[in-house]
């Protein structure tokens, strides 16, 4: 087990109760997000951490499999999934290499609040690139802090040395694009919240010709 997935275990309960930082922002990329989904739609979300974005859309789509690579993610996920009328939504300790060794395609994939926290992010999105359907699309989410505060690298390698913090990758906005772009996606929308310029959302698209 790696140091990061060791600090998410540690850090799951807390995380649960953390309150969302802009409702607002969140509210918004919420309704982006169900423009794109029907209820033929077969989704997979990675990094889905403790599962309230899972449920939320779950119901807007025929199955939704939401994978962490943090067991205790996944147990809070499963807890909160309890009781609700969710039979479509699965929630499985997965990494997205895991995800692609199973060879199923996807209408749509999310990756929210994860990239900036793998160290080969452009890896990542070829593989999310390799298991969409044509035309299906990838929804992101991500802090790209060499944009905002890249004064603050050192400061997040030594919180990370503490075991303060997970490792944090400096994406900028361009890198981001570049990688979706060198994989083959198209970019339908771009969203940088005026209340949390570090983050950048995006959805891009696979061509029906792939």
């Amino acid at each position: 087990m790696n140091s990061s997935i060791r600090f998410w275990n540690r850090s799951a309960a807390r995380y649960a109760r953390r309150p969302i930082a802009d409702q607002n922002a969140y509210l918004r990329k919420i309704a982006l997000t169900q423009k794109y989904l029907n209820p033929e739609m077969d989704v997979l979300e990675f990094g889905c951490g403790t599962g309230s974005t899972a449920l939320i859309h779950a119901p807007r789509v025929r199955s939704y499999l939401a994978t962490d690579a943090s067991s205790r993610m996944i147990d809070i996920a499963r807890e909160r999934k309890a009781g609700k009328d969710a039979d479509n939504l699965r929630f499985v300790v997965a990494t997205l290499e895991d995800m692609q060794h199973r060879q199923q395609a996807f209408d749509a994939i999310l990756g929210l609040n994860i990239l900036h926290l793998l160290r080969h992010p452009e890896v990542a999105i070829q593989r999310v690139f390799s298991m969409l359907k044509p035309g299906g699309v990838f929804i992101s989410n991500t802090a790209c802090l060499q944009d905002t505060c890249p004064y603050l690298k050192p400061v997040a390698s030594l919180a990370r040395g503490l075991r303060l913090a997970p490792y944090v990758n400096f994406l900028s906005r361009c890198q981001l694009e570049r990688h979706l772009e060198y994989a083959g996606f198209q970019i339908d929308y771009r969203w940088v919240p005026e209340t949390s310029k570090d983050v950048y959302f995006l959805i891009a698209r696979k061509p029906e010709s792939s």
